[in-house]
């Protein structure tokens, strides 16, 4: 693989890609091909979320991506039956032939995001090959292993993005070319995005793809706890086997941006005057009467000034910004790039949740992860608790840090728009 003079030339080998035969649901056994999608697993805000996507059809794919029962063993083994019965009605069934599959996302607002999902070889962060920029909490990964084993399928695909060449590239022709046919699928989701699937099945286009694809190395935008969940099951299993590959879709995003956003914490039980009066002194607190979206402008303000958030909960939302110097030097490790030691991330983490609030991050009865700005905001107030919003991070400060092998805190980005769950899974035993 000639890498000369490209910037990712730092990795060893590039992307490896290989085809599948996707499980699709049978459109003639479904109420609607939307009405069984879902977003990512963790996207779900659940109870209510989940509640609403279950009532929407008796097929959603959330019934395996997140089962419910008593315990996490009958949870895992309620979503092995039912993807077994799905199998076995044809609610699930597998395309003929493998293949790699182009899917295109787009909304109301003019955005345009297209990727092209395969199985994709596995490799250690060490190899520069697939590049983490998060850590990952251990109880969330030994969840997901637990379910992939019970299910032996991968059942929604990460987000990962590359830089390619953008219009010009082999693989970026291919997808434009294949948009302009009629697609495996098209349906529209409640959130206003049309979803689009399209599967090249030729084995000389696949190569060329492949070869093109091998090329670079991928940043992982969305699937952090996905992606260690494949490496933990890939060691449990003798090489070679199907668990050396995962589920990944990929975008250039020389071609197609993606918006990146803040993943917000809401802290279970904890009101904002608690919350507030522990930073007395530490941190200036201004109280905001405002509308949400005129809060979080302030806020984008505030955060090109430096370290901001704001906690709402109580009705109101209160700017939280201008950390005490002192206070940042004595909390904020000093072993990492100065673009880490002042992301607003980490000044959460290290300073506001382990030294000011004293709330465990991976402790899920204490805090909560959640994407939804205004749902963060609502349970906070429905509860008690205390809602952390954050301002979101550049793209290119992700993929630098990433390339140091400098991994941010946890949740610390929210890439989009997230691929549906529920319009193409895989099996390992198909």
């Amino acid at each position: 693989m000639n890498t000369a003079g490209h910037p990712e030339a730092t990795a060893r080998r590039g992307l490896e890609l290989t085809p599948f035969r996707g499980l699709r649901y049978d459109p003639d056994r479904v109420g609607s091909l939307a009405a069984v999608t879902s977003p990512p697993y963790d996207v779900v805000v659940r109870p209510d979320g989940l509640h609403q996507l279950q009532s929407n059809d008796p097929y959603n794919i959330v019934r395996l991506i997140l089962p419910q029962a008593t315990t996490p063993a009958e949870r895992n083994e309620q979503a092995a039956r039912t993807l077994r019965g799905w199998l076995s009605e044809g609610i699930l069934t597998a395309d003929p032939e493998p293949g790699l599959y182009v899917y295109e996302q787009r909304d109301g607002a003019g955005l345009l995001q297209r990727g092209i999902i395969g199985t994709l070889l596995l490799s250690e962060p060490s190899e520069g090959v697939v590049l983490p920029h998060e850590d990952v909490m251990p109880h969330v990964v030994a969840d997901r292993a637990a379910l992939m084993r019970a299910t032996s399928a991968n059942l929604e695909p990460l987000l990962l993005t590359y830089r390619g060449n953008g219009a010009e590239s082999v693989t970026t022709t291919a997808i434009e070319r294949m948009a302009g046919q009629p697609p495996l699928l098209a349906t529209t989701t409640e959130d206003g995005y049309s979803h689009r699937l399209w599967s090249i099945t030729d084995p000389a286009e696949m190569a060329r793809i492949r070869s093109d694809l091998a090329q670079h190395q991928a940043l992982i935008a969305d699937g952090h706890h996905r992606w260690a969940t494949y490496r933990r099951l890939r060691a449990e299993h003798p090489s070679p086997s199907a668990w050396d590959h995962g589920l990944v879709l990929l975008v250039d995003t020389a071609r197609y941006p993606l918006r990146v956003r803040a993943i917000h914490r809401l802290l279970h039980g904890v009101p904002v005057a608690r919350s507030l009066a522990l930073l007395d002194g530490l941190f200036r607190v201004q109280r905001l009467d405002v509308p949400l979206a005129e809060a979080l402008n302030t806020l984008a303000d505030s955060a090109c000034a430096g370290n901001a958030f704001l906690l709402a909960g109580d009705g109101a939302f209160h700017l939280v910004d201008r950390p005490d110097p002192d206070l940042l030097s004595r909390t904020v490790p000093t072993d990492r790039p100065t673009a880490w030691r002042t992301l607003d991330a980490t000044v959460l983490h290290a300073t506001l949740l382990a030294h000011v609030w004293h709330i465990p991050e991976d402790d899920p009865t204490r805090i909560a992860y959640i994407h939804d700005t205004a749902a963060t905001v609502e349970k906070a107030e429905g509860d008690g608790g205390t809602a952390v919003l954050m301002h979101p991070v550049r793209e290119e400060v992700v993929r630098d840090l990433a390339r140091q092998g400098v991994t941010m805190p946890r949740k610390s980005t929210s890439f989009g728009p997230k691929p549906a769950s529920g319009l193409v899974l895989r099996a390992l035993d198909v």
